[in-house]
């Protein structure tokens, strides 16, 4: 499960990360937007729940130096041994850029950079080495990790794909529906063993259809005109059906993009129905290859209604374990 989720405090997240354990979810993956950052909901998590497996999807490589990414990224693997995985990713524009005042400058090679960095320091090794897009000078982590964690990377087309195989320990996919899997897994080739393949899945579990479209709508028209969302989505065969949201976008027409969007890929990319249902969608994930399915919880009728009692409910219905526990 992302967590946090929305409207509960930090502070209330014992009972959320409780109630996700017993209903057999594994892991809570974190993100870093606009809302916490990555690395205090899963310090709690640690510390609360000690079954949970942790992970970052994902990090930007461009809004933290790379000595104090390690130093974050070390700290969360000494307090929570042998259950932290780190993602990490290029971003966006918006997110580098406009919001942390940071130069967005060759995104693949500063991901690649960062992440070779990481993988030298996370070993506790002196990293003394001039990259092509930044220079480190004898960064040694005082409390190496006595088991680093794994590093992965945020991937959509096939430059990316191809580093995260080569280089990473796993990869992260946002944004493809189960049928697109085997256009971007075909890229990572024959998968070294303890090569992880983890994927964000858009998760509202309502039968409210036109509920969940209409966000469906709001979140694709948001996401998928950021250039590297739009070029993934090139690349995986949705010029047709997508074009016409980015043609409208591109003329300043945001309602329009909006209502450009064909109920069809909402329902490929943002799953929906009853609880049940949704669970079964993200199955067909699993099936096709995906490691640690993770879910986004977004808001639906009955979760607004209905407030904490409402979300208890829903967790084991959503939950591989179907309430039953570990």
């Amino acid at each position: 499960m992302t967590v946090p989720l929305g409207g509960i405090a930090l502070a209330d997240h014992a009972a959320v990360y409780a109630a996700l354990d017993r209903a057999g979810f594994t892991d809570v993956w974190s993100s870093e937007v606009a809302g916490t950052d990555a690395f205090t909901p899963l310090a709690l998590a640690a510390a609360w729940q000690p079954r949970l497996r942790l992970g970052t999807a994902i990090v930007p490589s461009f809004t933290r130096g790379p000595g104090l990414l390690a130093m974050s990224a070390a700290a969360l693997a000494e307090a929570a041994p042998g259950r932290f995985a780190l993602g990490i990713g290029a971003s966006s524009p918006v997110l580098v850029r406009d919001w942390n005042a940071v130069r967005f400058d060759e995104p693949f090679k500063r991901t690649r950079d960062t992440l070779r960095f990481l993988r030298a320091a996370l070993r506790g090794e002196t990293v003394d080495e001039v990259y092509d897009t930044f220079t480190v000078r004898r960064f040694t982590l005082e409390r190496p990790p006595a088991v680093p964690p794994p590093v992965l990377l945020a991937a959509l087309r096939p430059g990316m794909l191809r580093l995260a195989a080569a280089e990473a320990d796993g990869v992260i996919l946002n944004w493809l529906s189960a049928d697109d899997l085997p256009t971007a897994l075909a890229e990572l080739g024959q998968r070294r063993p303890g090569f992880e393949v983890a994927a964000r899945i858009f998760v509202c579990p309502t039968e409210d259809t036109a509920h969940a479209r209409a966000l469906g709508r709001r979140l694709i028209t948001g996401y998928l005109t950021v250039p590297a969302y739009a070029a993934f989505h090139r690349w995986l065969g949705r010029q047709e059906q997508l074009g016409p949201m980015w043609q409208a976008w591109a003329a300043g027409d945001r309602r329009g993009a909006s209502a450009a969007v064909p109920d069809e890929v909402v329902d490929a990319l943002v799953l929906h129905g009853s609880p049940e249902r949704c669970a079964a969608q993200v199955r067909r994930y699993a099936d096709a290859g995906v490691d640690v399915p993770v879910l986004a919880l977004l808001p639906t009728p009955e979760l607004t209604s209905g407030g904490a009692a409402a979300l208890a409910a829903l967790i084991p219905r959503l939950g591989p374990g179907g309430g039953e526990g570990r």
